[in-house]
């Protein structure tokens, strides 16, 4: 059966960048979950966490096109977009469209809170609908392209948050922690052997691959018993009273809008085509919950003040909402 055939790329795909990025499966499951799902993540981690290495492994094994960008106060939309510079073309005077960074396959913007509103939207523009607009005219960027923006989890001075109604337009947040003492081991012998010339051996697939997997996760079937599983997690954020749990009302200020229902089922049935199966389990939609809310609950000055972190109030949400 071909769907088989696509899960076990997907498996070895899985597999050769687990080889190249030690101890960060979790980054590489949501990876591969955007990628599945046609959706961009933000990724929050420490510096040194391999967040560019899974990107460039991940662009190598699919001959995809890798664009980087680096935010900065001084950037401005045209360094992320491109921009119209005049031309000779046959002895004349010419405006030709010159792209910028984003018109690739997989764009890493690197500290996208360093970077003003503008520079933001821009990017968040191309991530939402897939065209760029540069002096009244629309481009359109490739079928398989993707976002990974990355934050630093440290405030520190000189960024620019990303609004709610932004965050919203990533379909996962996952956070980066570093390796423990195990993985650290492998890495200082992946790089040393990397040094020597050994290079880990990667499998090259087309970008087709996913295009085609992507229909095979729109084809897994998802029960109304799912939908309604899906629905109850939701609603418990915007109407905690709902529920007995005192801290669910006192920790969320303000719940998670339609995006996060239609991400979480696009994520629960690209997860459960990646375990192997044709249809969803209740442990599909809760593997990849945290991931989907993490950036969509706004929290209560009550939890901040207690130190509670947003995978805390989901914890609770899971506890308290049984499955159908």
């Amino acid at each position: 059966m071909q769907h088989d055939s696509h899960q076990a790329s997907f498996q070895a795909l899985t597999e050769a960048i687990n080889r190249s990025v030690i101890g960060q499966e979790q980054v590489v499951n949501t990876l591969l979950i955007a990628l599945l799902t046609n959706g961009n993540i933000l990724l929050e981690g420490l510096p040194g966490t391999a967040k560019t290495r899974s990107v460039k492994t991940l662009a190598r094994c699919l001959e995809a096109s890798l664009g980087r960008i680096q935010f900065t106060p001084d950037l401005l939309p045209s360094d992320v977009t491109g921009t119209e510079v005049y031309q000779e073309l046959e002895g004349k005077q010419m405006l030709q469209f010159q792209q910028g960074p984003v018109f690739n396959n997989i764009v890493l913007a690197d500290e996208i809170n360093r970077a003003p509103a503008k520079v933001q939207a821009a990017l968040l523009e191309a991530m939402e609908e897939r065209t760029v607009t540069v002096a009244g005219k629309s481009y359109q960027l490739p079928p398989l392209f993707m976002v990974l923006a990355t934050q630093n989890p440290i405030e520190q001075e000189g960024t620019y948050p990303l609004p709610e109604a932004q965050m919203d337009r990533f379909i996962m947040k996952t956070s980066v922690d570093y390796p423990d003492d195990d993985a650290e081991e492998k890495i200082i012998r992946l790089v040393r052997g990397e040094e020597e010339g050994k290079s880990v051996e990667e499998p090259r697939f087309s970008q087709e691959l996913v295009l085609e997997a992507r229909k095979a996760v729109a084809a897994t079937s998802v029960s109304s018993n799912i939908d309604q599983y899906i629905v109850a997690l939701i609603m418990a954020t915007r109407d905690p009273a709902r529920y007995e749990s005192s801290k669910l009302k006192a920790w969320i200020r303000v719940g998670s809008s339609p995006r996060a229902s239609i991400a979480l089922d696009k994520c629960s049935r690209a997860a459960a085509w990646l375990a192997g199966r044709d249809y969803v389990t209740p442990d599909d939609v809760r593997g990849v919950l945290h991931a989907v809310l993490r950036h969509r609950l706004i929290l209560s000055y009550d939890a901040m003040a207690e130190s509670v972190s947003t995978d805390d109030v989901i914890d609770e949400l899971l506890k308290q909402v049984a499955a159908a």
